[in-house]
């Protein structure tokens, strides 16, 4: 690969994937909020969903987070703590590949459903499909680095990555020079994975940014009472705010509850 290429895509292309993830998904909140979600098909084959969706979803999120601290936490934090390169590479290897392979079981569930089932193939966008066989190349990229991982155990390539990543993060220059030669599986790992934060505004993905986190904070339950109207004899049950008189006697019950007149 020339140096130019090399430059634009390590270079250049991540500043602009980056850019278009963060503004896309801002204007795309601020502008088409009825799309931001991700249309379910569990209706339509509940089973198969359930056990794809769930082994897809939380192997994804512990390969990000493997991604996210492998990659940006700053070297001389490992230093500080006597976590060798090579353990860390080691490391990373076992964890990612058991995750990788939950998510490739994952995501062929969820593939097989979407393109051999015909109801849902018919109820499922270009954008769905895509998506999910981009994450699915992506993923299969992400396990062929782990035999070219096992013939350098010494952390040596995963540090160039390291210091790759952390640099565009801080902006420094001519950091794409420090993969130039890597092994191509990975810089097409790399390439397709900034690739899938260029298209992330404009597809279905954007859903993980409503992921209720939050939740985890809530101080107590929400109590849920139900509504009562005091009549002249105490409590009676109304139907949606219609007073207790107009409501038939058969359709009235104790307890504060009222249910259509048979």
């Amino acid at each position: 690969m020339s140096e130019a290429i090399n430059q634009f895509l390590f270079g250049w292309y991540p500043y602009l994937c980056i850019a278009i993830f963060l503004l896309g998904s801002l204007m795309r909140f601020d502008r088409e909020q009825y799309t931001w979600r991700s249309g379910s098909s569990q209706l339509l084959r509940r089973k198969q969903l359930a056990w794809g969706s769930n082994l897809f979803h939380v192997s994804i999120l512990i390969i990000f987070l493997g991604h996210f601290i492998g990659l940006l936490t700053p070297i001389a934090v490992f230093d500080f703590f006597g976590i060798g390169h090579g353990f860390k590479q080691l490391l990373a290897i076992v964890v990612g590949g058991i995750a990788g392979i939950a998510c490739f079981i994952g995501l062929t569930l969820l593939v097989h459903r979407r393109l051999f089932d015909a109801r849902i193939r018919t109820n499922s966008s270009f954008g769905d499909i895509a998506v999910l066989l981009l994450l699915y190349v992506q993923l299969m990229l992400g396990l062929a680095t782990i035999p070219i991982s096992l013939e350098h155990l010494d952390g040596g390539v995963m540090l160039k990555f390291m210091t790759w990543a952390q640099g565009i993060v801080t902006l420094q220059p001519g950091v794409a020079s420090l993969i130039a030669d890597a092994n191509p599986i990975f810089k097409l790992h790399l390439f397709l994975g900034m690739t899938i934060f260029l298209i992330f505004p404009f597809t279905r993905l954007v859903h993980i940014w409503s992921a209720p986190v939050w939740y985890l904070g809530r101080r107590g339950y929400q109590v849920v009472r139900t509504r009562q109207q005091v009549g002249p004899y105490g409590a009676q049950g109304g139907m949606h705010g219609v007073p207790p008189q107009a409501v038939p006697p058969q359709a009235q019950r104790p307890g504060g509850r009222s249910v259509p007149a048979e």
